[in-house]
């Protein structure tokens, strides 16, 4: 008897109820929460559903991310390994692929004027990093935390690893998805505050068709001029601009859709289950995380504004042509940013479709925050 009494003692002391600490139930209570978000209210499901769960798996079973040297055998954890993918910027420059193949640059060629646009909602990045620096945080530090402003996972996932911020990454990719996904509850708030009933109801002028050559010589012309000026930000704009090319050309259909349909959706597991997996409570709750997670929503918060003011500049200027509303699109969160756009104006005026207007500054906003993350690797001389 005394054999199995310790038997099915060994046995309930392995399950987790014995390890687990009110940090990790805390942890665990967010995951549910995310998990909900994604599939009842469809905030960015592909994002939010991988992420949960990996947060959800790393507060049961912390070593799902253990590193070699923290096993007894010297094997790392699952998801120790898909993080490394993270850490060696190879799954956010697939994800950048994926995102060109999938985008089209159309409305950002008919309308160049969403360059600026896309630039003015940078604004929020350079913002928080001041900020970030009069909170503590050291110069490398603040930058990768202040990338979290353009709603741009990968790119935030990719500068706090060239900036030798790995100790970081987790709160700062988890913050960037979190915001991203959140993006129709923290944008139209603000969108509302600096325009007028007026203003949001401005319909604009379709835009001109763009030819296939254009559309081809686009990403050519893009890759050659950023990555001459910023060679540092070729991993991400040039696998952009390679997967717009696979789309773009029409020669090479199977690699466009295997890199926006197949690759895309493997990428964004490993890369979500494994960022999720960076939250366990050890890790994520602290003063530091918090900090964090605060200056990424002011830092969105500032993007989301100044794209919103620069748009209604571009109205005045414009004579009353442009709607400031496609503005807020300027951040990286495509296609939700521009939905967003689209939705709030048609609350206005149903018959008011904003949708590719704001897709030009969207795609901006892509190119520009990997253009912010490869001036601050210029700034440090990465």
């Amino acid at each position: 008897m005394s054999y199995v009494g310790e038997t099915l003692s060994n046995l309930l002391h392995q399950t987790a109820f014995f390890n687990l600490t009110w940090g990790n139930y805390i942890m665990i209570l967010v995951a549910f929460i995310f998990l909900f978000l994604a599939i009842k209210k469809g905030f960015e499901p592909l994002l939010l559903v991988p992420i949960a769960f990996g947060m959800l798996l790393v507060n049961i079973y912390p070593d799902i991310i253990a590193s070699p040297e923290e096993t007894s055998n010297g094997v790392g954890g699952l998801l120790y390994y898909f993080y490394s993918l993270d850490e060696w910027s190879i799954l956010p420059s697939l994800i950048f692929m994926g995102v060109g193949a999938m985008t089209d640059f159309g409305p950002l060629i008919a309308n160049p004027i969403s360059f600026l646009l896309g630039a003015a909602a940078q604004f929020g990045i350079f913002g928080a990093y001041f900020m970030a620096i009069l909170l503590g945080f050291n110069d490398k530090a603040a930058a990768a935390v202040s990338i979290i402003g353009g709603a741009d996972g990968p790119t935030s996932i990719f500068l706090a690893g060239k900036l030798g911020q790995t100790g970081l990454m987790g709160p700062i990719a988890v913050a960037a998805y979190s915001y991203m996904a959140l993006v129709p509850i923290i944008q139209p708030p603000i969108m509302k505050l600096f325009t007028t009933k007026e203003e949001r109801a401005i319909k604009m002028q379709n835009l001109r068709p763009v030819s296939k050559l254009e559309k081809i010589l686009f990403p050519i012309v893009v890759t050659a001029v950023v990555c001459i000026l910023l060679p540092t930000t070729a991993p991400l704009v040039g696998m952009l601009m390679l997967g717009n090319l696979f789309r773009e050309s029409g020669v090479v259909r199977q690699l466009s859709e295997t890199a926006s349909n197949a690759m895309m959706y493997i990428v964004v597991i490993l890369l979500g289950t494994s960022v999720g997996a960076t939250t366990s409570a050890e890790a994520f709750l602290n003063i530091t995380t918090l900090k964090i997670v605060a200056l990424g929503l002011i830092a969105f918060m500032f993007g989301t504004a100044a794209g919103v003011l620069f748009g209604k500049v571009m109205c005045k200027v414009t004579g009353g042509k442009i709607n400031p509303l496609i503005g807020s699109a300027g951040v990286s969160a495509v296609p939700m940013a521009a939905r967003v756009s689209q939705k709030v104006g048609a609350e206005e005026d149903p018959t008011n479709f904003l949708l590719m207007h704001a897709m030009g500054p969207n795609v901006a906003g892509v190119i520009g925050t990997a253009v912010a993350a490869g001036v601050f690797m210029a700034i440090f001389g990465i």
